[in-house]
């Protein structure tokens, strides 16, 4: 049944991405579809890690902001093709996610989230600090994405990039959850003692999914980078990192589809609220709040579970 409604999810997501561009007018509306599908990208990795595994991060934005510079900083200072940058960004990103993440995921509760949230700091601190390389607190330039030969420019072509990752990276996911490595991760979560007890290497799937969830927002963050041609410190950013996490909160913990809406959500309401000048943020703010009385466990979930009352 999990599968079926999955597979339901998943083709779901493909027919409204394909539609989508026919709703577009312009290129902001482009603009906000795409900036949507890269936070969803990392909201997802984000989700498999907090959602299903139970380990907070409040450092995760570091990882985007590392992905960032390591494309800009190699395809403009030492003339490397982007995809190739891309990827030595990612390894980077998964190299130190590894190496901090067997001391870092022995913490537990606000001892996690105090670490992690350390390690984006860090992050934040070193990309303002290197002025050499990162072009200081002004940031620094980027050029375009291309990929043996074609370079990708406009809207269109960034939105069905994008949009393509997306579904990749939502069906992967929806795989790795319905598979024995998705089952322990949950295991984790429900508890480690009894994930233990029947056999669960609890250290190794909590650090491969640090480490993955870390490449997955590296990957975002280096395709954000040519995307939008300009990086800045900010992106590694403190508040960049609780976005994120409140992206995967609002959609709903432990729902894929969740970090999905919760990304829409997230990155619609700052624009539909513009135009409450000087009264957006509260207003933000109060949305948020009431989204958790009402929808405690998340848009998707408690609509599930509602759903699923009425049916009965």
């Amino acid at each position: 049944m999990t599968v079926s409604r999955s597979s339901y999810g998943l083709t779901a997501l493909v027919v409204v991405l394909a539609l989508l561009p026919l709703a577009l007018p312009n290129p902001f509306y482009y603009d906000v579809a795409i900036r949507i599908a890269i936070n969803a990208c990392v909201a997802i990795g984000l989700n498999l890690l907090i959602g299903y595994t139970g380990q907070i991060s409040l450092g995760h934005a570091g990882f985007f902001g590392i992905g960032a510079y390591v494309s800009a900083i190699l395809t403009t200072q030492f003339g490397w093709p982007p995809a190739l940058a891309m990827v030595a960004g990612a390894a980077g990103t998964g190299l130190l996610a590894f190496v901090v993440a067997r001391p870092i995921l022995k913490l537990k509760g606000h001892y996690l989230a105090m670490a992690t949230l350390g390690l984006g700091i860090i992050a934040s601190i070193v990309l303002v600090n290197e002025t050499a390389y990162t072009g200081g607190p002004d940031g620094m330039s980027v050029g375009g994405f291309s990929l043996a030969g074609w370079q990708i420019t406009g809207e269109h072509a960034w939105y069905s990039v994008v949009a393509c990752l997306l579904v990749v990276v939502t069906w992967f996911a929806l795989n790795l959850i319905e598979a024995p490595a998705g089952r322990a991760l949950q295991a984790i979560h429900g508890s480690e003692v009894a994930a233990r007890v029947v056999g669960v290497n609890t250290t190794a799937f909590k650090v491969r999914v640090f480490v993955l969830s870390a490449v997955l927002a590296s990957l975002m963050g280096s395709l954000t980078a040519h995307y939008i041609g300009f990086v800045t410190p900010g992106l590694a950013g403190f508040f960049h990192s609780i976005e994120l996490v409140t992206m995967v909160v609002v959609g709903g913990m432990a729902s894929v589809f969740g970090s999905i809406l919760g990304a829409a959500l997230l990155t619609v309401l700052p624009q539909l609220l513009s135009t409450f000048e000087g009264w957006e943020t509260v207003i933000f703010g109060l949305i948020l709040m009431l989204t958790m009385i009402f929808l405690p466990k998340g848009v998707v979930p408690t609509l599930r579970l509602r759903f699923a009352k009425e049916e009965k």
